[in-house]
């Protein structure tokens, strides 16, 4: 009986430590469950694997010529001459030398958007070269902005400007409103380089070629400009009739000769002048301030109204 007591006393001793050691409420046999509970409150949390990269930056087509002719900014850079031109709503804002692309490095021709602007940047492809007041044109290494002009082709691809040029530039321009015209052809003046960019064909993706310049008159009947009907646009006058018959008759003979009118407003003023009776011909539409400064090249009476 002694033993007996001894056992048992032994065996309810056991007992009091199990229970003592397992927590309440988990049944023998539950440590495993404890542990991983552990774990789980002790563990870092899973790391989230960085999202892999989504590709290069979309293609981005700039706005038409005629439309940052009639509200916008219209940049225009001749290789051949060296030379910036710039125009605001359709009138010369400014020029300015610059330096292009050398031999091996040769900056592309064609029809391009501003993708970004920095002022402060620093080459990723040329020894981390300072480029003040950077417009990019291109993600492969083009771009406008500041630097030195030698008086010849001189960069990797870039158009340098004189600084305080790049800075005035920098502040005119905005991504949404701005087309940059890069040409082979020699410009040598605000009209010629207007008549250029509207006889570039307008790009579906970067860096196409433009087609070679054509004559005046027949860059005029290739270019088609739309008419913005709720809007002001441009006005230029063709005529003075003496009757709204002849204006509509100047109208339909002007249009034979220069089928990009009939992209154009067209309007029939009735006026008086020293007692006499005119119906002023008139047309409307985005950029026709440049369209007009082409027609008179052509030997066309126009001038500018609004």
């Amino acid at each position: 009986m002694i033993r007996l007591a001894s056992a048992l006393g032994v065996i309810v001793a056991l007992l009091l430590i199990v229970v003592a050691v397992v927590p309440a409420g988990l049944p023998f046999g539950g440590a495993p469950a404890a542990q991983a509970q552990a774990a789980a409150v002790f563990s870092p949390e899973p790391q989230v694997a960085a999202p892999a990269p989504s590709g290069p930056p979309p293609v981005k087509v700039p706005p038409p010529v005629a439309d940052v002719l009639q509200s916008g900014v219209l940049i225009v850079i001749s290789k051949a001459s060296q030379r910036m031109y710039v125009f605001k709503d359709g009138v010369p804002w400014a020029s300015s030398p610059v330096s292009t692309g050398k031999r091996g490095h040769g900056t592309p021709a064609g029809v391009f958007p501003i993708l970004q602007k920095r002022v402060h940047h620093r080459s990723n492809l040329y020894s981390n070269a300072p480029m003040p007041y950077m417009q990019r044109l291109t993600w492969r290494g083009i771009a406008i902005h500041a630097g030195r002009l030698p008086g010849y082709p001189a960069s990797h691809g870039c158009i340098r400007l004189p600084y305080s040029f790049a800075r005035a530039l920098f502040s005119l321009t905005r991504a949404d409103s701005t087309t940059v015209v890069v040409t082979n052809e020699a410009v040598g003046s605000d009209d010629t380089a207007v008549t250029l960019a509207l006889n570039t064909q307008h790009p579906q993706s970067i860096n196409p070629v433009p087609p070679p310049l054509q004559k005046p008159e027949a860059a005029l009947a290739a270019v088609t400009l739309p008419v913005t009907m709720t809007g002001a646009g441009q006005t230029i006058q063709l005529a003075a009739a003496t009757s709204a018959d002849e204006a509509e008759a100047r109208w339909t003979a002007l249009v034979a000769r220069y089928p990009a009118l009939a992209g154009f407003r067209k309007s029939v003023v009735p006026a008086v002048e020293q007692s006499r009776q005119y119906y002023r011909l008139r047309a409307s539409a985005p950029g026709a301030h440049a369209y007009c400064a082409s027609l008179k090249r052509a030997g066309q009476d126009c001038f500018k109204v609004s």
